[in-house]
């Protein structure tokens, strides 16, 4: 099969994403069903804290503020290395090289991650049906060469094919909010709305869960080369991609939280390991609408994952793309084909990087004790997605603090609120959900005290992007 054509360039005919395919590729990198099924789930039973959906509506405004200046700035950039080029130009070249390389790490670390989730669903889905045990990083491998093909290929094919697992996955969690809340546990109470239920002792760690659920959201600059209008495409699917995620996750977490029983999930062994992450959905689903409605939600919840995987996997390649288009990277990753403008040798790097770490992952297992839980979910999802939400966040204070170095230079007609207010506030309150992070490792790893890997974990993410700054000076 011969090579294909490639270019360092894109043309107009490689714009092809409008609002809503841009909307939909944010939404589906943050997967609505595994949000309220997995994610939920596993802070409900790691947190103990009962106040989940009011902290759904505490991080949607903060992200929301964030947004303002974030729109405002990509109203005059356009680059598929959104980050990089923000922080670039607002803050220097230095550290903007410092915040590729943390961009680089935090993305791959929450696609890799989520393959964790999807091993096991799939492999648990078929022992259930079959009887045969797969290895969960069987359907892994599997994965990642249906999304690296979906990668190289035209992006407005990766939005059609989402576009319609993303509707999917919403209209399930309809139905299961609906039938939660006409069978609440304990009775219906609107306290999981309130700060009275957030803020209490391990508020840090639901705050580092919820933000995690929002990841992705801050990627429609990575597609404004690819838009048709990114001047404005960008800023409408940004905000209307954070303020959809964040008044859907606080419903449904609210479902969920009446669907366990809020005395259940405050006592500390009030959810036994065996019900405690996807089975609390599960479990529910099954007793309320039948094995049937389980079987659905199964494929779905496989299906988002999926979705998810796809929204990453370009959100990595474009990163590449742009780094190696910088001359940051090698030269060959910042070339797309010609026919479909997907960045292939940045896709192709991705897998064989996802590739690698679950290997490696694949033989940590050989040590591992069955009855601490299921080794995929426990492991290569909890720690790296938790990594790349932690670098994630601290890549938005960043570009927080470049929009105002940007506009301090030359305002435009942007307004004050914009370019300083919406800013300011946003560097603080970020700021304060990256500290928290820092603070809850052992806790969102499910660990009683403090080990290497809780200070590992963070060093992974931000010692080559410090160095980076350093090499860029």
């Amino acid at each position: 099969m011969s090579a294909p054509t490639t270019s360092t360039t894109r043309t107009d005919a490689h714009r092809r994403l409008g609002v809503f395919a841009v909307a939909f590729m944010i939404v589906a990198a943050s997967a609505p069903l595994t949000v309220v099924a997995g994610g939920v789930t596993s802070s409900l039973s790691v947190t103990n804290v009962t106040g989940i959906p009011f902290g759904y509506i505490v991080l949607a405004v903060a992200l929301g503020i964030f947004a303002i200046g974030y729109a405002a700035m990509s109203r005059f950039i356009t680059n598929a290395g959104a980050f990089y080029s923000y922080v670039a130009q607002g803050a220097g070249r230095p550290a903007g090289i410092g915040s590729s390389v943390l961009a680089l790490i935090a993305y791959n670390a929450m696609q890799i991650g989520i393959w964790g989730m999807l091993g096991f669903q799939v492999s648990s889905f078929i022992q259930e049906k079959t009887g045969w045990a797969s290895p969960w990083w069987l359907w892994v491998f599997i994965g990642i060469i249906v999304v690296g093909v979906m990668g190289v290929n035209r992006v407005d094919l990766s939005a059609k094919v989402l576009g319609v697992l993303v509707a999917l996955e919403f209209l399930v969690v309809i139905v299961f909010d609906i039938v939660s809340f006409a069978n609440p546990a304990e009775g219906f109470t609107a306290a999981p709305l309130t700060p009275g239920a957030l803020f209490v002792p391990g508020v840090g760690a639901a705050l580092a869960f919820g933000i995690a659920a929002f990841m992705g959201f801050e990627s429609a600059a990575i597609y404004g080369e690819e838009s048709k209008d990114p001047k404005r495409t960008i800023p409408r699917a940004t905000f209307l991609a954070v303020s959809v995620i964040g008044v859907f996750y606080a419903l449904s977490s609210w479902a969920l939280t009446l669907a366990v029983g809020p005395g259940k999930i405050e006592n500390p062994s009030g959810i036994s390991p065996e019900e405690a992450g996807p089975p609390l959905f599960f479990n529910f689903v099954a007793e309320h609408l039948g094995v049937i409605w389980v079987d659905i939600m199964s494929l779905l919840f496989t299906t988002s994952l999926f979705a998810a995987l796809v929204s990453f996997h370009n959100a990595v390649a474009r990163y590449s793309f742009s780094l190696g288009r910088e001359g940051l990277l090698p030269a060959v990753l910042g070339t797309v084909r010609v026919r479909s403008g997907a960045p292939w040798a940045g896709s192709l790097a991705q897998s064989v990087i996802a590739v690698i770490v679950v290997i490696g992952f694949a033989v940590g297992e050989l040590g591992w004790n069955p009855d601490n839980g299921p080794y995929a979910v426990l492991t290569l999802f909890t720690w790296l997605t938790n990594l790349g939400a932690f670098g994630l966040v601290l890549l938005m204070v960043l570009v927080s603090v470049a929009v105002m170095g940007y506009f301090a230079r030359d305002r435009r007609d942007v307004g004050v609120g914009s370019r300083w207010v919406a800013p300011i506030i946003a560097v603080l309150a970020l700021g304060t959900v990256w500290v928290l992070i820092l603070s809850n490792w052992n806790v969102m790893l499910g660990q009683t005290e403090n080990t290497p890997t809780t200070f590992i974990l963070p060093a992974v993410l931000l010692v080559p992007s410090i160095v980076a700054v350093f090499w860029g000076l």
